[in-house]
């Protein structure tokens, strides 16, 4: 079956491990994983891998394609560089093209007004009150959240947070998403049979 890539934000100083548990399992699914950056030049992240774009951000559609990634970074909080991030972060959910959002992101987010009507997590409840959004009564404190095609989490929540990227994407199911989960978060061994069950 023929699915439209992922695109996965990639800019200067992003968290880059926030999101290898989510792009290494889609691409097993069958989704190329594209990064967009500002433009096509080379970004850095904290890492310090350095990356090339495959996209510059303008020239990214949400009708081509199945999911926005926004990872962490301390451009988030350091002025407005990554607003336009933000911004087409709206243009993806007014179309129905759903966005996925783990730290910083998420302030980023905030200030944009996406999560003043849905409910959502992030590091912690005063991190995003910060920004001065209206949506301090939605925030939950969980590990992650899904509210109408937009996923939240906080920096120490990557797996959680390919959890429920893999679970909106249908990637995994039920008790195979469950037992991936306990894999991966709890090194639960007893899930690695479910998930070999599941192939």
């Amino acid at each position: 079956m023929s699915r439209k890539p992922v695109h996965l934000a990639v800019y200067d100083t992003y968290a880059d491990w926030e999101t290898g548990h989510a792009t290494a399992y889609l691409a097993r699914a069958g989704y190329e994983i594209r990064t967009v950056g500002p433009s096509h030049e080379p970004v850095t992240s904290i890492g310090g891998l350095r990356i090339q774009p495959a996209d510059a951000l303008d020239d990214v559609r949400p009708d081509a394609s199945s999911l926005l990634i926004l990872p962490g970074a301390d451009l988030w909080d350091a002025g407005d560089q990554l607003a336009p991030f933000a911004r087409k972060a709206r243009e993806f959910l007014a179309a129905g093209v759903p966005v996925a959002a783990i730290c910083g992101a998420t302030a980023g987010l905030a200030r944009e007004g996406l999560l003043d009507e849905r409910e959502h997590t992030s590091a912690i409840s005063f991190y995003l009150a910060a920004t001065e959004y209206k949506g301090g009564s939605r925030y939950m404190d969980a590990d992650a959240v899904t509210d109408r095609g937009l996923i939240t989490a906080g920096p120490t929540e990557p797996v959680a947070f390919a959890r429920e990227i893999l679970g909106l994407l249908g990637v995994y199911e039920g008790e195979v998403l469950d037992a991936w989960y306990r894999l991966f978060h709890d090194s639960d061994v007893t899930a690695y049979a479910v998930l070999e069950g599941a192939r």
